[in-house]
């Protein structure tokens, strides 16, 4: 049974009642973020309670320490963890002399929180009885400013409702946090410097290792008779990490008092004096003020939906699910700056270490280059043309490959390897296959070429190099293979020839093979500097051609599919209509080892493969593959219901493309895989978008041009989405009766729906 406690809603995400068995999945679901920084909802005041406190900033990590029982070569050294940030939020309370927790109030009624996808804000409301016998209403709204994106503000109101109250709030800023997941229990943080001023304070603290520096900063005002009070504190608490300030309120019974806090971060890697940036923004903040800083919130974001949304009409769930998945997209990253980049958490939870995985170039490119301008997926690109160095260290140090090959990492912040299991670390290198997907699939999308000779075919070179020797020729087949890898499907470790990563390292090589020659004869000059600089010759290049054109790929001819790895038939297939239900989810239940030896699927590589290359393959080899495929996937990762989907909607098998697009939509939201209380799954989200533009809508682009090939669900009236196309926006309404396509812009675009080529007027 799947929660259930989130109300369907068009444009909000609500709860209503307390429970405090639904604290940390709410966290998590409430979560608050602007591409800079972003939180949990945890709340401000003091709680008691089972909670999972965090605060992240975007491209703020530590080398946490790899823990194992025996150490192997090639283990990364260390595993980056999203470091808990200083917490800024807190707001203790005392009221009537008693201090105010939620855990420990005697009642707790109208308790309601909301997070408002459509204006980008975090509000909690609820009655509380202190064990005092003091009645109050609470009234609090968050938001982190898309604007000023250093910047987070909180109104908090308090109203006694039986009797007088004393109210002393107690905001204060906090660097001395931990990680939950914290290997060796270290310290993350080194406090700098505690500074104070009037109503403004500022604890500065940096990482230790890697050295990055943060200033927190609070301002407070004091509200009370609908008006501001120029209070400054009773008095201060500091210590070496934290500083709390004191506020004294006498408030009649029915009046509503409260304090509105500005407070976040400004970090070493924007400013030389963090302290003055701080100072500056909060003066930028205040000359705002609240009602402004709101207003701003409102209108940044209706931008981003006028672009980004998708309607469905008719199904409330399937609407509630595709904006919560777009939204946390946008929270996580705007694309504003090449050096970050897109962790499965986003800033939900610390799980995955908040590092960059294959997940952004296999799923989220898409989303950004089609909601987005398309400098915002070449700066995704960029990220790891800058890493490029270090993939080639990567190849170097740990599996002692030569002449520039390119391993990227399975899981980084700065380039370097930092996942710390040896099966994923050095087995799941079919990543590389996705890097070199995006750049090919960016050119596909945007038709702009030029990415290719200024950055992406050093990235290529790197890459065919790699394929090229981690290939081995097999004399009994006579055949090139690629032995002791782990796919997409992590549910195999070190197994023979998984297709998927065969596959994609035959089109790797290929690909990297034909820019060459397109980018000789089109970019000389840069062609003679590239060449120059990595060494490569026409004898290398015709090694290369040998490996990509006798690849061997598994395949049962009887049943005339691909096998995932040369030794899937051999298991004992037991489809997963006949499991047990109590046995699933089965990475929860069953031992690693029965798991390995199990037919069951996590996501299916066979088909990732049919969905990056759909053309390279028939509508029936597709047909036989996903139905074998598929009854053997237990879509235990969150990156796998999608591409089902998907590939559901394409053979017209509605009620299972519905299906899946319900699963991966509201996999959070409804908690499929019984662990949101860690954080959202954001990168499988672009998967969610994916699933009804490719999958429902049938976009794709063949020879320059858009494609659509719509098809709707039975329970849908009707859905629409835009497309920013090579600058054009391209605008598809489909319901049961017809397909209609509008076009913002100046110049006329032919499209093709079902094959049929439509010429779009402008406006029109």
């Amino acid at each position: 049974m799947n929660q259930d406690y989130i109300k369907p809603d068009n444009w909000s995400i609500i709860e209503e009642g307390f429970d405090r068995e639904q604290v940390k999945s709410s966290e998590s679901l409430f979560s608050i973020g602007n591409g800079a920084m972003g939180q949990r909802a945890n709340f401000e005041e003091n709680y008691t309670g089972e909670t999972f406190q965090g605060s992240y900033i975007a491209g703020i990590y530590y080398p946490d320490k790899t823990k194992v029982g025996w150490w192997k070569n090639g283990y990364p050294k260390y595993f980056a963890k999203v470091l808990n940030a200083p917490n800024w939020i807190g707001i203790d309370i005392e009221i009537n002399g008693e201090n105010f927790d939620l855990n420990t109030c005697t009642e707790v009624s109208n308790y309601r929180r909301e997070l408002n996808m459509k204006e980008g804000w975090y509000h909690r409301s609820f009655h509380a009885t202190l064990k005092n016998g003091t009645e109050v209403a609470v009234d609090v709204r968050r938001f982190l400013s898309l604007d000023l994106d250093e910047v987070g503000v909180i109104n908090y109101e308090i109203t006694p409702l039986n009797k007088d109250a004393k109210i002393i709030y107690k905001p204060y800023i906090d660097a001395g946090v931990t990680n939950e997941d914290a290997n060796w229990d270290e310290k993350f943080w080194e406090p700098l410097d505690v500074k104070k001023s009037g109503n403004e304070a500022f604890v500065t603290a940096q990482t230790f290792k890697t050295h990055f520096k943060v200033t927190t900063f609070m301002q407070n005002t004091i509200f009370a008779k609908g008006e501001k009070q120029n209070l400054s504190p009773i008095s201060v608490d500091t210590k070496s990490d934290k500083i709390l300030f004191y506020y004294d309120v006498i408030v009649a019974k029915g009046e509503k008092s409260g304090i509105q806090k500005i407070g976040g971060y400004t970090v070493s890697l924007n400013h030389e004096d963090t302290i003055l940036a701080a100072e500056n923004v909060i003066k930028t903040a205040l000359a705002k003020g609240y009602n402004q800083l709101l207003q701003d919130q409102i209108d940044a974001w209706a931008k981003i939906w006028e672009m980004s949304d998708i309607t469905i009409d008719g199904d409330v769930k399937a609407q509630q699910g595709i904006r919560f998945n777009i939204f946390q997209l946008n929270q996580t990253y705007l694309g504003k700056d090449s050096r970050l980049n897109i962790g499965p958490k986003g800033f939900t939870g610390e799980k995955y270490g908040g590092s960059t995985y294959w997940d952004t170039e296999a799923y989220c490119i898409p989303f950004y280059m089609a909601t987005k301008d398309q400098q915002v997926a070449r700066n995704l690109l960029t990220y790891r043309y800058n890493q490029l160095d270090k993939a080639i260290e990567n190849a170097k140090d740990n599996l002692g490959f030569t002449n520039g090959a390119a391993l990227y990492p399975m899981v980084t912040m700065n380039g370097e390897e930092c996942h710390n299991e040896w099966e994923i670390t050095h087995e799941e290198i079919h990543r590389n296959g996705a890097i070199a997907f995006a750049i090919y699939n960016y050119y596909r999308f945007t038709g702009d070429y030029s990415y290719i000779p200024e950055k992406g075919l050093e990235v290529l070179i790197g890459i065919a190099r790699f394929w090229h020797q981690r290939a081995s020729f097999s004399k009994n087949k006579n055949q090139y293979m690629i032995l002791g890898v782990t796919g997409p499907n992590e549910y195999e470790n070190n197994i023979n020839n998984n297709f998927y990563t065969n596959y994609i390292a035959k089109w790797c090589i290929d690909y990297a093979a034909e820019q060459i020659q397109k980018v000789s004869l089109e970019y000389p000059s840069d062609h003679k500097r590239i060449i120059e600089k990595v060494k490569l010759s026409d004898a290398e290049l015709q090694e290369w051609n040998k490996v990509a054109g006798n690849m061997y790929f598994p395949r049962s001819e009887e049943m005339g599919i691909y096998l995932q790895q040369d030794g899937f038939l051999d298991k004992d297939l037991v489809r997963v209509k006949d499991l047990d239900r109590s046995q699933r989810p089965i990475n929860q239940k069953w031992s690693w080892d029965r798991v390995l030896r199990s037919p069951y699927i996590k996501q299916a590589d066979v088909l990732q493969c049919f969905y990056f290359f759909e053309d390279h393959f028939s509508k029936e080899e597709l047909e036989r593959n996903f139905d074998f495929y598929e009854s053997f996937t237990v879509h235990e990762s969150s990156l796998s219901p999608c591409v089902h989907s998907i590939q559901a909607a394409l053979l017209d098998k509605m009620d299972m493309a519905y299906a899946f697009y319900l699963r991966t939509s509201r996999l959070d939201l409804d908690d499929y895989n019984k662990e949101v209380e860690e954080g959202c799954h954001i990168t499988s989200m672009a998967g969610t978008w994916m699933s009804i533009v490719e999958g429902f809508g049938g976009m794709r682009v063949k020879n320059d041009a858009l494609h659509f090939s719509p098809k709707i669900p039975k329970e849908w009236g009707g859905y629409s989405f835009k497309i920013n196309f090579r600058n054009q926006i391209v605008k598809i309404s489909v319901n049961h009766q017809e397909t209609k396509l509008s076009l913002e812009g100046t110049q006329e675009l032919t499209v093709f729906v079902n094959g049929t080529a439509v010429l779009v007027q402008p406006n029109n």
